[in-house]
């Protein structure tokens, strides 16, 4: 599969991502195989997307140019994942129970989807979305 755009996002922990993303949310993430001398990483690929997680760690590893910026500012300010999700309501009960930050609680909007939104483990700011029946 060949996406259309791929982004990268420095993460604390791969595990805690893994639990979130392909735990919480049920997303297709991967953990694939590392080429030698590559940083272990995640991938979350649809056919227009691709998102790879690797530890902050890793990218100043590869990059010491980085390690600062990556100390010194928070993640992800002014941006956004946008992630169509099923089961949204049982999502939301597990964010509430394992106390995720969540910016504005599930809702339904008249544009015919179910939104809630929330914070991942590292601070970036995440969208769910599942259509109305």
């Amino acid at each position: 599969m060949t996406a259309d755009l791929t982004i990268q996002l420095c993460v604390s922990d791969l595990d805690t991502t893994e639990a979130f993303y392909a735990g919480i949310l049920s997303l297709p993430v991967q953990r694939p195989v590392t080429a030698p001398g590559a940083p272990e990483h995640l991938l979350l690929e649809t056919e227009e997307i691709q998102i790879i997680f690797v530890e902050d760690a890793a990218v100043a590893q590869l990059h010491p140019i980085l390690q600062a910026r990556l100390e010194g500012f928070p993640r992800g300010v002014g941006m956004t994942l946008h992630l169509v999700v099923e089961g949204i309501e049982e999502i939301y009960q597990e964010l509430q129970e394992e106390d995720l930050e969540i910016l504005y609680p599930l809702e339904r909007k008249p544009y015919g989807t179910y939104e809630l939104w929330c914070f991942d483990p590292d601070g970036y700011l995440v969208v769910l979305e599942e259509p109305v029946g």
